[in-house]
């Protein structure tokens, strides 16, 4: 086991460390200083070392901790925990790997050697993009873009715990991957650890499988009671009262609610099982923009919030699938007005992020998203308990079909909130360069 992995190791048992030592009891704690003092008396203690009693306590200084040994049966304590973790590293069926900031592999261990193929002669030569090829769960690599784990988490210094990745090059492995950025000696690593979940897919497939199939089964009686009450509402049964159309019109609304589960829950179990494409073309954002404003008009206006776009008119063409990233805006704008009181405003913007790409943000007046609720805000089916979100409803779908078309458009989507002043979502698309040619 490399001198690196005893230091990571090292370092991650750290928080451990100091959790036991200050857990340990009083008499643990009288036990040890009486061995200390006893070994103090026993030894010559070097120039400068004295023993200070300070409130009541003998405190040792200038006394070297690593020359403090606690024997036990199996020997001194810091050699016993590097041994055990040695054994895990090389014994533990997670995939290990080090990875320099240059996306150079550093080490492995034994459990990721045989996954991904590799031996340890061809580490420090190989790259990542040559070794973990990571791909999202819908086949699209992730190397080389901001949706890279390792370059989110170089960049950020951020850990980002469980991430759902297929990687490998020519074997492949769905995998949840957890990268955490070390930095030892001034130097940052990213431990890239992976856990296969080849067995728990499967059973999630079944799943996927026997929830789509219902879903579908749901779809069309759902669309028969819609298409028949369009029909009542329009007359062709004769005429209502003003009080009859009315109910029809809570139940129409209530349908239609029902239809958009479903279609969401179809959406995100296609998705599971790799059946979820994109149709991109040359798309105008301004005509995107202006149409998804016109359709939630009604709903701005039922919750007296005002809805504004600033497109500039030379804001490059999108290339990306207009009916999917109508969706996202649907969802996003949607959410923006739920959550925003009478007299606030909702505003879609658009402005360039890099040379290859646009940046979208759907901002709103609005309450504001909870602290406790931030990292879980692109879960699925994830409900705060914040009170409005008990007022406005909702199933949680939403937010994680949105991140899953942008990333799907090889974007990002995040956000910005403060309590009582607002939230800004904000994601990337990719700009026309004549990609259909």
């Amino acid at each position: 086991m490399s001198s690196f992995y005893k230091e990571y190791m090292c370092y991650a048992c750290n928080a451990r460390q100091v959790y036991e030592q200050c857990t340990t009891t009083r008499k643990g704690w009288v036990r040890l200083r009486k061995r200390v003092q006893k070994q103090i008396q026993v030894e010559q203690i070097g120039q400068g070392e004295q023993v200070e009693r300070i409130e009541g306590q003998d405190v040792i200084s200038a006394l070297p901790v690593d020359e403090v040994h606690v024997d036990s049966a199996y020997g001194p304590l810091n050699e016993v925990r590097q041994q055990a973790l040695d054994k895990l590293m090389a014994n533990t069926s997670d995939a290990v790997i080090a990875l320099r900031q240059d996306y150079k592999l550093f080490e492995v261990n034994p459990a990721a050697s045989s996954v991904l193929g590799i031996s340890t002669h061809q580490i420090g030569e190989l790259s990542c993009t040559e070794v973990l090829c990571c791909k999202n769960l819908n086949q699209m690599l992730l190397c080389n873009t901001g949706s890279c784990p390792l370059v989110r988490v170089l960049q950020q210094k951020k850990a980002l715990p469980n991430e759902e990745l297929i990687i490998g090059h020519e074997r492949t492995c769905e995998v949840s991957a957890s990268v955490t950025p070390v930095t030892i000696n001034n130097t940052t690593f990213a431990i890239f650890t992976a856990r296969d979940l080849s067995a728990l897919k499967v059973a999630n497939r079944v799943r996927s499988n026997f929830v789509s199939m219902v879903s579908h089964e749901l779809r069309t009686p759902l669309n028969s009671v819609h298409g028949f009450i369009d029909l009542l509402l329009q007359g062709h049964m004769g005429d209502m009262t003003e009080e009859q159309r009315q109910y029809l019109g809570y139940t129409q609304e209530g349908v239609q609610q029902l239809i958009s589960i479903v279609e969401d829950i179809l959406f995100m179990t296609r998705s599971d099982l790799g059946q979820f494409k994109v149709s991109q073309q040359e798309v105008h954002l301004r005509s995107l923009v202006r149409q998804v404003m016109r359709s939630l008009q009604p709903q701005a206006f039922k919750a007296e919030v005002a809805l504004s776009q600033n497109i500039p008119v030379d804001t490059p063409t999108l290339y990306i699938d207009p009916q999917r990233i109508k969706q996202v805006l649907n969802n996003l704008v949607a959410n923006a007005i739920k959550f925003t009181p009478p007299g606030g405003v909702v505003t879609v913007s658009a402005q360039v992020h890099d040379d290859d790409a646009e940046l979208i943000s759907v901002a709103d007046t609005g309450y504001g998203i909870p602290l406790e609720d931030r990292q879980h805000i692109f879960e699925r089916f994830y409900q705060s308990n914040h009170s409005q979100q008990s007022k406005m409803g909702g199933y949680g779908l939403g937010l994680s079909i949105a991140k899953l078309i942008v990333e799907q458009h090889h974007g990002t989507i995040n956000f910005e909130t403060a309590m009582d002043k607002g939230t800004t979502f904000y994601f990337t698309l990719p700009q026309y360069t004549g990609q259909d040619d």
